[in-house]
């Protein structure tokens, strides 16, 4: 188990050593884990391996200022572009299109790929879509594409999708085309803090687990307001750190010293928490900011994740894809501990861009006449 502390904190080195390394944690990983992927521990051994297993961790950092930054700006965009062109291939192989958390029920026993798509249509649901269906989306950070095919096969909308990945920007839009949805969805490579859209360009606005690699959270609310259209909707569902109690002015020391060992590796800038966003929601002025946690309903995701990672027909696509890739999969046990810990959270954040009285008034007269009118009543019959 030490050698997963030891490669999540080293540099690349050379592949001999990594797949060492690598083959000596997945033994232990797998066993730990194989019992909770679907269900709770039933033992209090079996508990207690979990976290003996989970406990050891890469060196941790000195204290610093602002100790989870790690990379500049334009690092962090080269880093994720990178990250993601080696790793999308490998996910898409093992999860399919959709890579983001599954929503699981109490107790349910469902298809993890199947929970990926309730997510999607249970924070539609949850953010109030269903009553007001979009004509228009953006996926930011759409990664292939999963996102916004779901929402257009759901409400026949055109969308957009922009992602720093080229890899995943062109396996988008041809999974799209495949699908017959080629005119209504365009994918390209677009940074989300700067957007290549006009202003007031979408009705939804949908960022699924996206936020967390935003260095300038203030910036990346502002984009998503700027180019909302007035009266429509804003999505952001993203991993959090919790939110802080009375009195606190930041994170602990160990709490900040877990998220840099977790950014190191997903390439990550600092964290903000679910009320950071709805606080961003406000100072741009939008409307009717709701939040709520969903670390219960995702938490069986990490270790079928893990799991998944480290069976046999996924261990050569790991290696292939390279060190960033390798790493991130043998950090995934941090995300679990983050999460036990109550640090890492899920959560999300929904919001309406405002309409003036002459938009709203003008919305509904486009409603009433695009509504389809009744036939006239036919005419009584003769005497």
């Amino acid at each position: 188990v030490v050698s997963v502390g030891l490669l999540a904190s080293s540099s690349a080195g050379d592949m001999r050593t990594q797949a060492t390394l690598l083959l000596l944690g997945c033994a232990c990983q797998c066993a730990a884990l194989r019992a909770t992927a679907f269900h709770k521990p039933t033992s209090f051994h079996a508990t207690r391996a979990v976290e003996v297993r989970l406990s050891v961790a890469p060196p941790e950092a000195p204290d610093v200022e602002s100790v989870q930054e790690l990379r500049s700006p334009e690092e962090l965009r080269k880093g994720i572009a990178k990250f993601y062109d080696s790793s999308s291939g490998i996910w898409e192989r093992v999860w399919g299109e959709h890579m983001h958390h599954g929503y699981y029920n109490d107790n349910e026993k469902k298809n993890h790929q199947e929970a990926q798509v309730d997510m999607i249509n249970e924070a539609l649901k949850w953010a109030g879509a269903d009553d007001n269906p979009p004509k228009s989306v953006l996926d930011v950070g759409c990664g292939i594409g999963g996102s916004s095919r779901v929402i257009a096969r759901k409400y026949g909308n055109t969308g957009a999708g922009i992602t720093l990945s080229p890899v995943q920007a062109g396996r988008a839009q041809a999974l799209s085309d495949a699908a017959g949805l080629g005119d209504a969805l365009q994918f390209q490579v677009a940074d989300a803090l700067d957007m290549p859209f006009e202003d007031n360009s979408f009705d939804l606005i949908w960022s699924m687990e996206s936020g967390e690699h935003m260095p300038d959270k203030r910036q990346f609310i502002s984009e998503l307001s700027r180019v909302c259209k007035p009266g429509g909707r804003i999505i952001v569902v993203a991993w959090c750190h919790r939110d802080l109690l009375p009195g606190e002015t930041q994170l602990l020391p160990r709490e900040e010293r877990l998220l840099r060992r977790i950014n190191r590796a997903y390439y990550l800038p600092r964290w903000c928490s679910v009320a950071d966003y709805a606080k961003l929601a406000s100072d741009f002025g939008l409307e009717q900011i709701r939040t709520d946690d969903w670390t219960d309903r995702v938490k069986r995701f990490w270790p079928a994740v893990i799991l998944s990672a480290f069976r046999p027909n996924s261990l050569l696509g790991l290696f292939r894809s390279g060190f960033t890739t390798i790493r991130g999969a043998l950090v995934m046990p941090l995300m679990i501990r983050g999460q036990r810990r109550g640090l890492v959270k899920f959560g999300l954040m929904t919001a309406v861009k405002p309409e003036s009285r002459v938009e709203a008034a003008a919305r509904q007269a486009s409603a009433v006449s695009s509504a389809p009118t009744r036939p006239p009543p036919p005419p009584p019959p003769p005497p």
